[in-house]
């Protein structure tokens, strides 16, 4: 089914081109990553019932949690199975927020790898530190690790 989704939507995009029709570069990216994550649970699901469950989590209500503080204000969204409790039991807010901002930071701040490319130069450190990596890679060849698609 997931490989039928990505046919289904390669023809989509081959007929949009060939009508002529433009689209905005971030709607377009904003629709393709959607359709990405939202056809890889086909493909990592075991069963139908499991991928439909999981797409219920992404795109419905059953897994909102809103903070008792607002229950007085948005006590009507009970009827759609949104629930009302403490968030600090599922996530530490100050370590998400402090882990936001430093990836704010890192994104901001930081050379991307394409800048880093056109800066690289090579130098024997590098060369030894490829090797060793190389070496250990070989080396881990020799581990049991199941084929992807064995089962396939």
């Amino acid at each position: 089914f997931w490989g039928f989704l990505h046919g289904l939507a390669l023809s989509i995009h081959k007929l949009w081109q060939t009508l002529g029709f433009k689209m905005w570069t971030w709607l377009a990216w904003f629709i393709t990553f959607n359709f990405v994550n939202i056809t890889w649970v086909f493909f990592r699901a075991k069963e139908w019932e499991d991928a439909v469950k999981v797409l219920s989590a992404m795109l419905g209500f059953n897994s909102i949690l809103i903070s008792n503080k607002l229950f007085n204000k948005f006590d009507f969204l009970l009827i759609y199975g949104i629930e009302f409790g403490d968030l600090n039991r599922i996530i530490d807010i100050q370590k998400c927020i402090i882990w936001i901002f430093i990836a704010f930071i890192i994104i901001l701040f930081f050379n991307n790898s394409v800048k880093l490319k056109e800066s690289f130069k090579t130098n024997i450190l590098y060369v030894i530190f490829i090797l060793i990596l190389f070496i250990i890679s070989l080396g881990k060849l020799n581990e049991f690790s199941e084929f992807l698609y064995f089962n396939f």
